[in-house]
């Protein structure tokens, strides 16, 4: 594994947009060989990999071309993911099924491979950061699917700091509340809130999350910041009800 905090195949799922792609710039930056995946939109600027990380063939694929183009994945941030809006009562089979296979099993299937290229390498080693979200902790009005997965992520990530430890391996999660990114774009007219009222919420620069996952990165492998909060210091998280 390559030790120094510069010069690392960077692997960021769902890197073509929005905080992945804000991600992608920021190891750019910082002289990090990076690559993304992306399902519909590549990006130009990195090495880029179509792939539907619910589908374990397509993560096999991926994680090839991008050892046999850049070398081996050292650092994984597992970003890509989906939502769907609807109360528990009305959501579909497989409305909720299609959430659970992008965020949670697409997370599982790119840590497993990820995994297996950390323990291969000599010294062997390398570091694992998944997207987690405030829905880790406090659900949103009609977010089942969603929340459930990201309260998932959290299990996930302990499961893999600890298994990794053998290994080198560590793993983090960020828990991120509100980045400006299209994903976000309602916050600014009004959103749902548990009391049934709609109001404007306030959003963060998408460059600072950015920073808090390249920070996250940077420490040397004896040490990890295993979960960590940055939200929009106004919104609504604490006191949430």
């Amino acid at each position: 594994m390559n030790t120094s905090t510069a010069g690392r195949v960077v692997l960021i799922t769902g890197g073509n947009r929005g905080i992945g792609l804000a991600c992608a710039r920021s190891f750019a930056d910082l002289g990090d060989r990076v690559a993304v995946t992306y399902r519909a939109e590549p990006v130009e600027g990195f090495t880029s990999v179509q792939c539907d990380v619910s589908s374990s063939d397509d993560v096999d694929t991926a994680f090839r071309e991008v050892e046999e183009r850049l070398g081996k994945v050292e650092v994984l941030v597992a970003n890509a993911g989906v939502t769907k809006d609807g109360l528990v009562l009305r959501m579909s089979d497989d409305d909720f099924t299609s959430v659970v296979d992008t965020n949670l099993t697409g997370s599982f299937l790119c840590a497993q491979r990820a995994i297996a290229m950390m323990k291969a390498q000599r010294p062997h080693g390398g570091r694992i950061i998944n997207n987690g979200s405030i829905s880790a902790h406090t659900p949103r009005p009609s977010s089942a699917p969603y929340t459930a997965t990201k309260h998932a992520i959290t299990g996930l990530t302990k499961s893999i700091a600890l298994d990794g430890r053998p290994f080198g391996i560590t793993c983090g999660q960020i828990d991120i509340g509100n980045a400006e990114t299209s994903m976000t774009t309602r916050m600014v007219e009004g959103v749902l809130q548990a009391d049934g009222t709609l109001r404007a919420e306030p959003r963060m620069d998408v460059r600072d999350v950015a920073r808090a996952v390249s920070y996250m990165a940077s420490l040397p492998s004896d040490a990890n910041v295993l979960f960590m909060t940055v939200m929009a210091a106004g919104m609504p998280f604490v006191g949430r009800g």
